[in-house]
C-alpha cells in the first residue's frame, strides 16, 4: 500500500509541500448523479432558464473556488476555468464538472467539489417533491497535467 499524501511519518496530518514541483497546466473532470423519480426529472426538464439547474451550476462553480476553505489540507489554487454541465435524464440528473489551473498541484478536489455541490443543490431544489432522491456516483473521471 502506498503512503497517504497528507500523513507524515509519525501519523500526523500535514499539508503536502509542493514548493519544489514545477508549475504545470492541470485539468480535472468529475461527475456526480442525482437519482430521482421520473416525474421529478420531468419537472426539472420543464423549468425555464434561471431555474434550479442554473442555480446548481452556479453553486458548483462557486464551490470549486472555495475548495481550500472546505477541505482542510487543500492548497488554494488560482483557477483559470471551472465549468459545470447538467443534463436531466429520464430518472436522474447527471453533473459533469471541470476545473483548470496552472499551478504546482492538481485540481481534482475542485472538480469533485463542484460536482458534489451542484448535485446537492439539485437535491435541495427538488427535495420538497421527491423524498427518495439519492446523490450517487461522485467520482473523478479524468485528470491531466501538461508542461508549461
Amino acid at each position: 500500500m502506498s503512503e497517504l499524501s497528507h500523513v507524515d511519518e509519525g501519523g500526523g496530518v500535514r499539508m503536502v509541500d509542493v514548493g519544489a514541483k514545477p508549475v504545470s497546466r492541470r485539468r480535472a473532470i468529475a461527475r456526480a448523479e442525482v437519482r430521482m423519480a421520473s416525474a421529478t426529472a420531468r419537472r426539472l426538464r420543464e423549468l425555464p432558464k434561471g431555474d434550479a439547474l442554473t442555480t446548481a451550476k452556479l453553486a458548483g462553480i462557486m464551490a470549486a473556488k472555495r475548495t481550500s476553505e472546505l477541505i482542510p489540507l487543500c492548497h488554494p489554487l488560482p483557477l483559470t476555468h471551472v465549468g459545470v454541465e447538467i443534463e436531466v435524464g429520464d430518472d436522474a440528473v447527471a453533473i459533469v464538472a471541470s476545473a483548470e489551473t496552472t499551478a504546482q498541484t492538481g485540481v481534482e478536489m475542485e472538480a469533485l467539489t463542484a460536482a458534489t455541490v451542484a448535485a446537492l443543490t439539485v437535491y435541495d431544489m427538488a427535495k420538497a417533491i421527491d423524498k427518495g432522491m439519492v446523490v450517487s456516483e461522485v467520482r473523478l473521471v479524468e485528470k491531466t497535467k501538461d508542461v508549461v
